[in-house]
């Protein structure tokens, strides 16, 4: 009898990976996001996002940014 390979289980990802890293230059991608977002609402409002979450977590990206630039904006200050 053939012996059966158990599944190769990949290790759980801590966190999201983000395509480029917010703390490098958080005005272009405060920036990158706020365009997204807008192209979003529109493809919504024509009916055209199929994937309508997708607003949610850019928002919530949005939110991350500028809370890394209050956070530096502090420590700079203090």
């Amino acid at each position: 009898m053939a012996e059966r390979k158990s599944p190769q289980r990949k290790a759980p990802r801590r966190g999201r990976q983000k395509s480029s890293d917010p703390a490098a230059n958080p005005e272009a991608r405060l920036h990158e996001l706020n365009e997204e977002l807008f192209k979003l609402r529109f493809q919504f409002a024509t009916r055209q996002l199929t994937n309508t979450s997708r607003i949610r977590t850019v928002r919530r990206d949005i939110a991350r940014v500028k809370t890394l630039q209050r956070q530096q904006q502090l420590a700079a200050g203090a």
